[in-house]
C-alpha cells in the first residue's frame, strides 16, 4: 500500500466530509516517485470548538508512525464544515520549495 493510501485510510478515522491528500514531493529535490511531501486538507465537524494546533496535535497522533519515518513534510489545512464553506471550499496553494539546491 502506498503511503498516500495509508494516510488518506488513517484520516478517515477523523469522519470527514472532504479529504484530499496531495503528494507533493515531485515539488521538492527527492527521487523521482518519492512520497515524503504531502499537503492534506480535511474537513470534519470534529474540529468544531478546536484551535488550529489541537486540530494538528489529532492529525499527528493518527500519523505517528508516517512522520516518524517516510514523510518529511506535512502540510495540512483543517476546517471545520463551516469554516470551509466561509472560505469558499478553497485551501491555499502550496510554495515552491526552496530546499536542496532551490532559490
Amino acid at each position: 500500500m502506498s503511503i498516500q493510501t495509508t494516510i488518506e485510510d488513517k484520516l478517515k478515522a477523523l469522519e470527514p466530509t472532504e479529504l484530499v491528500v496531495e503528494n507533493e514531493s515531485h515539488m521538492h529535490s527527492v527521487p523521482p516517485n518519492s512520497e515524503t511531501h504531502f499537503k492534506v486538507t480535511l474537513v470534519s465537524e470534529r474540529f468544531a470548538g478546536l484551535m488550529p494546533v489541537k486540530r494538528h496535535q489529532q492529525i499527528y497522533a493518527l500519523l505517528a508512525d508516517e512522520l516518524s519515518g517516510p514523510v518529511h513534510a506535512l502540510a495540512l489545512h483543517l476546517y471545520t464544515p463551516h469554516e470551509w464553506e466561509a472560505r469558499g471550499a478553497t485551501r491555499p496553494d502550496s510554495p515552491g520549495c526552496m530546499g536542496g539546491g532551490h532559490s
